[in-house]
């Protein structure tokens, strides 16, 4: 099977969702051995498609994607075709696939989504410009030299990504994951409310205003979102992630930084309480400020136990979803992403530190393994319809 990603970057630049290609390619073919003959059937899949259900509801469906499956598996294609009506680069717009090289940039992969996109009439959104993983080896050393050196890579980065997708993508994560995550949390800092990325450590806190400066300089309508996760659910750490957050942003609009939305992951795991009114008033927190917020990466991670068969083990899935929608929704949220459409090609399947310990695979989005739909996009459609 065609590897799922771009070329592995040299040692040292893999991220924890770009060195998944030959895991994935190794479970999606273990998924088509054991597959039916109904692998995306029309008859189970009819329209209207999910971004359709939620377009004449007032809001926008979408899902990340990948170049490589795009052209080379028609039934991925299809579902995404049918389904989505915003495509995400899932790794193409990073900056190790971008500029793996100091100065050398290639943008076929992500042309290739943005191409298949535009025929179809559908808009892509970018992702991302600065992040502290998919960071070539080549940087980290460049922005350790000094900050000015850190600047000037940084300005020829987002001068030229943006330059050239200025007609074709409108809306980009400046800056992802910047906020710390607190102890308790999965993968806790040690110090400090901002995480301690390479950025971070050239340049300071202000690497985060001196990016969208930067990002605005180039284009003046340009939407830009601070994106981050870890703020979804009823627990202690994510409370303390929300308050960082909050603080985050005011700070920004209070210094007149421009920022236009902040993007919400919504990586959800179900062995964590979700409070919907607790992060509907999160949300409409944030939009207090004059910002949009947007569901950017949404998917589930189920919990230490499930039942046994498939269809109970969707109907709770589809529950927390369903809350979670209806939450967001009212607290303002119009635009919701999933981090990719179909089970067999989730992260969640492959990352070790997020796949089940037992041995079972988590059913994280709204197509299952044989691109059908499940009570995951049912409930989606259902929250879409039923929103206020």
């Amino acid at each position: 099977m065609t590897n799922l990603l771009p070329p592995s970057p040299p040692a040292g630049e893999a991220s924890r969702r770009t060195a998944l290609g030959m895991a994935l390619a190794s479970v999606a073919g273990c998924a088509r051995a054991q597959g039916s003959n109904q692998q995306g059937s029309p008859d189970k899949n009819p329209p209207p498609g999910l971004w359709q259900i939620a377009r004449d509801r007032g809001f926008t469906f979408g899902a990340a994607v990948q170049a490589n499956m795009l052209a080379s598996d028609p039934l991925y294609a299809a579902a995404y075709e049918r389904e989505a009506g915003v495509l995400v680069p899932e790794f193409e717009g990073k900056w190790s696939v971008l500029q793996p090289k100091e100065g050398e940039f290639d943008f076929s992969m992500l042309d290739a989504i943005i191409s298949w996109g535009q025929a179809r009439g559908r808009p892509i959104r970018g992702h991302a410009l600065i992040w502290h993983e998919a960071f070539p080896d080549w940087a980290l050393a460049a922005i350790g030299e000094s900050q000015q050196r850190a600047r000037a890579v940084m300005a020829a980065h987002i001068n030229k990504v943006l330059g050239t997708t200025r007609l074709r993508i409108r809306d980009w994560d400046v800056v992802n994951e910047v906020v710390a995550d607190p102890p308790g949390s999965d993968t806790p800092q040690a110090d400090g409310e901002l995480r301690n990325s390479p950025f971070f450590r050239a340049l300071g806190p202000g690497y985060i205003e001196t990016a969208l400066r930067m990002a605005r300089e180039q284009d003046a309508t340009l939407r830009l979102v601070l994106n981050d996760y870890g703020v979804e659910e009823d627990t202690p750490w994510a409370e303390e992630k929300r308050r960082r957050l909050l603080n985050l942003v005011r700070d920004l609009v209070r210094k007149k930084v421009p920022l236009d939305a902040v993007g919400i992951q919504a990586h959800l795991q179900m062995r964590n309480a979700f409070n919907p009114a607790v992060f509907a008033n999160f949300v409409r927190a944030i939009r207090a400020e004059g910002l949009s917020v947007l569901v950017t990466e949404l998917d589930i991670r189920e919990g230490d136990s499930v039942p046994d068969d498939y269809v109970a083990r969707d109907r709770v899935v589809a529950e927390r979803v369903s809350a979670f929608i209806s939450a967001a929704a009212e607290g303002g949220v119009r635009t919701f992403l999933t981090w990719g459409l179909v089970d067999r090609f989730s992260w969640t399947v492959i990352e070790a530190s997020v796949a089940r310990r037992d041995g079972k695979l988590h059913r994280a989005l709204p197509l299952d393994w044989e691109y059908n739909r499940k009570e995951m996009w049912r409930a989606m459609a259902r929250s879409f319809q039923t929103a206020a």
